[in-house]
């Protein structure tokens, strides 16, 4: 059967092109943007690596367990793990995927693993990708290396890969993510509703996007509020990312 034009579409029509009847989207110039693959992305205070177990396991599973640590685990699809033995076979195997594509967060000047992020749900064709599985131990959270790493893989996303929207997305009940997402300058496009079952749980999930557009205000926001310029003599942060954003 030969295809027919949509009414209010003219035959013939270019694909793209808007029409009195049928609003189309607006055309998207370029090709695919690049799969991402395991680099290293140097900042002043950490470094994304690739996930090495062999290198990383040992001190993130130091300080990502204990009686006291078992919060950071609440929301992520793995479990606190019984011991560091089950610990590194899970991020080994997990280390060899390439969505989700597993990154170590190590301190600049150490080399020490204090958290791990995924670049994930990677769409080449339509530019989109999503930073996920993130881990932050206590000696991540609240420190200028935080910042970093979220806006050295964005940097990465847009710049050098050529994405057109980076996403963010967390359980809804997970306010610590949520507000972390908005101070970050992603922007609340709505809850997917009894989207996924994790451990047993049913989960709403919030979706947050930052688009090509919105980066570099984004960029020149992270860039400032990162500047050693920002922070006073015992390392406070003089003003806010949100607040540095918000006046661009």
């Amino acid at each position: 059967m030969s295809e027919q034009a949509a009414p209010g579409i003219r035959s013939g029509a270019v694909p793209g092109e808007v029409t009195d009847a049928v609003p189309l989207g607006a055309p998207v110039e370029g090709g695919p943007a690049r799969r991402p693959a395991p680099v290293t992305l140097a900042g002043r205070h950490v470094a994304i690596v690739p996930f090495d177990a062999d290198q990383h396991s040992a001190s993130l599973y130091a300080l990502s367990h204990g009686p006291e640590k078992e919060a950071l685990w609440a929301y992520l699809s793995a479990a606190p793990f019984p011991d560091e033995a089950a610990f590194t076979r899970f991020y080994a195997e997990a280390a060899t995927k390439a969505d989700p594509l597993l990154f170590a967060i190590v301190e600049a000047e150490t080399g020490r693993a204090v958290g791990h992020a995924t670049y994930m749900r990677i769409e080449p064709a339509h530019r989109v990708i999503e930073v996920g599985n993130i881990l932050y131990t206590p000696a991540l959270q609240r420190t200028p290396g935080a910042t970093e790493a979220m806006y050295l893989m964005a940097r990465h996303a847009f710049e050098d890969l050529g994405y057109r929207r980076y996403e963010w997305k967390c359980n809804a009940l997970n306010a610590p993510s949520r507000r972390a997402a908005e101070r970050l300058g992603f922007s609340y496009e709505g809850l997917f509703r009894q989207h996924m079952i994790i451990k047993g749980l049913s989960r709403d999930t919030a979706w947050y996007a930052l688009l090509d557009h919105e980066w570099p205000c984004a960029r020149a926001a992270f860039e400032a509020w990162l500047d050693p310029a920002n922070f006073d003599a015992e390392g406070r942060q003089k003003q806010r990312l949100e607040d540095i954003r918000a006046a661009l």
